[in-house]
């Protein structure tokens, strides 16, 4: 069997076709796929003679009145049943978005702010607004910006205080990096660290590329200290889960070293500055959703309360 015109077959083969084939290859009949397609027999009959015209191949055996699919109509079998479940999510999404509770506020945020910021702010979210649904998406910078610029977000969280392109900007915290130590070790007996403190010890770093590393780094370039930077990693929470096996100190944002206090592991703060911000990013072009604010004012209240308990750390 061949097509009878130069029209590509992409344009000749209607959803239709895909629909009838479908029917047949679920039901096992053609009249069986005439009930589920609320058709007669002979139109499916028509109407997949016709698809297997336009392919140029036959999809069934014909068995005894009865309709074999033959290994093609496997392996289509296989697309069809991935597109319509692709289908099916969509039209799912749609008949959810009618319903009140249905909409979730997409929140973009440094992975650090996932597991130390953003759970303590979506619990008082939750407490006033039980209904709320939050989508989190955690991503390193600069890309967290760029999907914020792109209007992709309804909110992100990041660490630059200025705005980016197409972004209003909110500092909700501004403190200093902070020194995490094994609970048992010397240093932790002192209730601030100067640079030279750090002199020969094992130290814990974040990657090479990481902002706030560079910034460190050049510290005890300037005074001159060395330490004996052991284990280098991309996250703060693996920094301190490090140190907290005593593989080292390390100097972290106090977000993270707050939240990963423990017996095993304090922050003790430091006698020179290295400040670290977390703002708020709202896009401007994006229609808000009525749960974004009340997200922004947990994550003020969540900063207020970080900046009460670091304040009362201070030994």
């Amino acid at each position: 069997m061949t097509g009878t015109t130069d029209t590509p077959l992409t344009h000749r083969i209607t959803h239709r076709h895909i629909e009838v084939f479908r029917a047949v290859m679920t039901a096992g009949s053609a009249t069986g796929a005439a009930d589920l397609l609320h058709s007669s027999q002979p139109t499916v009959s028509r109407e997949l003679a016709r698809l297997e015209s336009l392919l140029g191949y036959a999809l069934f055996e014909r068995v005894q009145g009865r309709l074999r699919p033959n290994a093609r109509a496997l392996a289509l079998w296989d697309e069809v049943q991935r597109s319509w479940q692709g289908l099916e999510r969509v039209v799912d999404r749609a008949v959810a978005l009618g319903r009140p509770d249905a909409v979730q506020l997409s929140v973009l945020c440094l992975p650090a702010l996932a597991h130390a910021l953003l759970p303590g702010a979506a619990a008082r979210l939750m407490q006033h607004h039980p209904q709320a649904r939050l989508s989190v998406t955690p991503q390193e910078s600069p890309l967290l910006e760029e999907w914020m610029s792109a209007q992709r977000f309804d909110l992100g969280l990041c660490e630059q205080a200025s705005a980016p392109p197409g972004t209003r900007a909110e500092v909700l915290l501004t403190l200093d990096e902070v020194a995490v130590l094994p609970a048992s070790h010397p240093l932790a007996r002192q209730r601030r660290l100067r640079l030279e403190d750090f002199a020969g010890e094992y130290f814990v770093s974040l990657s090479a590329d990481d902002p706030y590393r560079r910034l460190i780094d050049a510290r005890f370039a300037e005074a001159g200290v060395s330490r004996t930077l052991r284990m280098e990693t991309h996250s703060a929470a693996a920094v301190c889960a490090m140190v907290q096996q005593g593989l080292g100190v390390a100097i972290v944002n106090p977000v993270t070293a707050l939240a990963a206090a423990s017996d095993q592991l304090v922050l003790r703060p430091l006698a020179f500055s290295i400040p670290f911000s977390v703002t708020a990013l709202q896009p401007l072009y994006r229609p808000p959703l009525p749960e974004a604010m009340p997200m922004l004012e947990a994550l003020r209240a969540e900063a207020a309360a970080i900046a009460q308990r670091l304040a009362q750390q201070d030994p």
